[in-house]
């Protein structure tokens, strides 16, 4: 028992130093930490270094994960921001999520699905991520402008009918459809939009803990929490979702009067819920499908990029909005969302789609998690350039992509000259080890010259030059000369000097002293007397 706890442990502490140091690295590329924490979850679970394996305990971790991502999404809900665009949001929506159910029963004919299973694609395929999203959107700096305020709107749209999904999949449940869960989904949807039509007016409400964990900072998030478990469990046993329960808790939380007190206590446990939930969704990932099914995965991506593009753009469009804004707010939500892994494993639960269904989902929404900014980066960029008249293909798909090529070129670039100045330096340094072996060798070879009469064998002949008595200095005849005395005081030498001749200077005239004028002192004028007139 001691051996398991210390397993159970360590496998805790990776997956947390590993979610750490993959959310770090994600963040330095540009790209979501929540794609990081996948795939810390990838690399640890089952399919990767095995050091989650226990299935039960993976799939409560992804339940757990949902629950508390719903009560997050509901808590910083802003409804007055969604109140500004919610006619434009929710008609968008509505035409999103008909198309897609509608593309998706006409490929059922043709490829032989089930109606179930091709109304759950359809969902699938309709929600966008919105951490995803929000994410992009301040990178870029589009968060507050109009294009911002209306991808917000319809994520926020989209977040709201996540919950009346999940109740539609858990009632297409089995062979035929449960017609006693149509009340209990009807109720559902009728009591979130009352409740948001009363939120939305600037009501707010009144928790009954509030004064009792006013002002105590380690009460406040355990009540927070308490109170989204509390309404998960009353919505699971009134035979509603629990994640209806928990959006539910963080809606009323957002609203409430000590909305700022419980968002700044619960803003540290935030990013951990976070990846709690996205670490589930990695350790349900299977690599080996992945890789046995790139091709399918990689063709799906596209076509539902292109096709959540072009559809949310024509929606935006139709219903009166500027193209441009329209344009980049449909490559903003053209991704596939993370309440898709939540509605694939509900859909596998009930028995509306099969395992390898479901794990083709997940893949294809791991895609396109991860390659989304590089779908709206380059989405934005073609907007540019057709906006400056460049409409040619081969110039925009040259200067959509231009910068990163230039990137990936000049890396080569470098690693290539580095690599070619290595070779340089070493073969350098070997011509110079040659060179001085070559010396070391010559230099043993040579003999030394001595100073004895040539050999027998040496028949050249030696011409030695005889120089007269007269200038050979030691021969007796050659002449004497006056011994130098080194002591001597030497001799003065009488140089001339070389004068130069310069003009004579004209000579000028003495300056006058010049007379220094003394001050004259005026003396103020009397006033001259007035006449008096006669």
């Amino acid at each position: 028992m001691e051996s398991q706890a210390h397993t159970a442990l360590t496998g805790i502490a990776a997956v947390a130093l590993a979610a750490l140091i993959c959310g770090v690295l994600m963040e330095r590329v540009r790209q979501p930490a929540i794609v990081g924490y996948i795939v810390a979850g990838v690399l640890l679970g089952p399919s990767g270094l095995a050091l989650v394996q226990d299935r039960s305990g993976i799939d409560s971790l992804a339940e757990l994960g949902v629950l508390l991502l719903l009560f997050l999404i509901g808590m910083e809900l802003s409804l007055r921001a969604f109140r500004r665009v919610w006619r434009l949001a929710l008609a968008t929506t509505v035409i999103q999520i008909s198309a897609s159910v509608g593309v998706m029963l006409i490929a059922a004919k043709v490829i032989g699905w089930s109606t179930p299973a091709a109304i759950l694609f359809g969902f699938v395929v309709a929600i966008s991520s919105t951490a995803v999203a929000v994410k992009i959107l301040e990178g870029l700096g589009e968060l507050r402008t109009r294009t911002g305020r209306i991808a917000v709107g319809v994520l926020i749209a989209q977040d709201l009918a996540v919950v009346p999904m999940m109740l539609s999949i858990n009632a297409m449940g089995g062979e035929e459809v449960n017609w006693l869960v149509v009340p209990k989904v009807l109720f559902s949807v009728i009591f979130l939009v009352g409740l948001i039509l009363y939120l939305s007016g600037g009501r707010k409400v009144r928790l009954p803990f509030s004064e009792v964990v006013a002002g105590h900072a380690d009460l406040l998030p355990l009540s927070a929490l308490g109170f989204c478990f509390g309404l998960a469990a009353l919505s699971g046993v009134l035979g509603l979702s629990a994640a209806y329960g928990a959006f539910l808790a963080g809606l009323i939380i957002g609203n409430s009067t000590n909305r700022h007190s419980m968002l700044q206590a619960t803003q540290p446990i935030q990013s951990v819920l976070m990846m709690v939930f996205f670490l589930s969704i990695g350790l349900l990932i299977d690599l080996d499908y992945i890789w046995d099914n790139l091709t399918l995965v990689l063709a799906l991506f596209m076509l539902i990029a292109v096709f959540k593009t072009v559809i949310s753009v024509l929606a935006l469009g139709l219903l009166g909005q500027a193209w441009h804004h329209a344009f980049l707010a449909g490559i903003m939500i053209s991704q596939v969302g993370e309440f898709s892994f939540l509605m694939a494993v509900i859909a596998t639960d009930v028995g509306v789609i099969s395992e390898s269904e479901g794990r083709l989902v997940v893949a294809v929404t791991v895609m396109s998690l991860g390659l989304s900014p590089i779908w709206v980066i380059a989405g934005r960029r073609l907007q540019l350039l057709v906006s400056y008249g460049i409409t040619e293909s081969r110039e925009l798909m040259r200067l959509m992509y231009g910068p990163e090529v230039e990137l990936v070129s000049e890396a080569i670039g470098d690693a290539r000259s580095g690599w070619q100045r290595q070779l340089r330096i070493a073969a350098l340094w070997v011509r110079r080890r040659r060179a001085k072996r070559r010396r070391e060798k010559g230099s043993k070879a040579a003999e030394p010259i001595s100073p004895t009469t040539p050999s027998a064998k040496d028949t050249s002949v030696a011409k030695v030059e005889i120089l007269p008595p007269e200038l050979d200095l030691k021969s007796p005849e050659a002449p004497k000369k006056a011994p130098v005395q080194i002591d001597a005081e030497p001799v003065p030498v009488k140089r001339k000097r070389h004068v130069t001749k310069t003009a004579p200077k004209k000579k000028t005239p003495p300056k006058k002293a010049q007379s220094k004028k003394k001050p004259v002192k005026r003396v103020a004028k009397s006033p001259r007397p007035r006449r008096k007139n006669a």
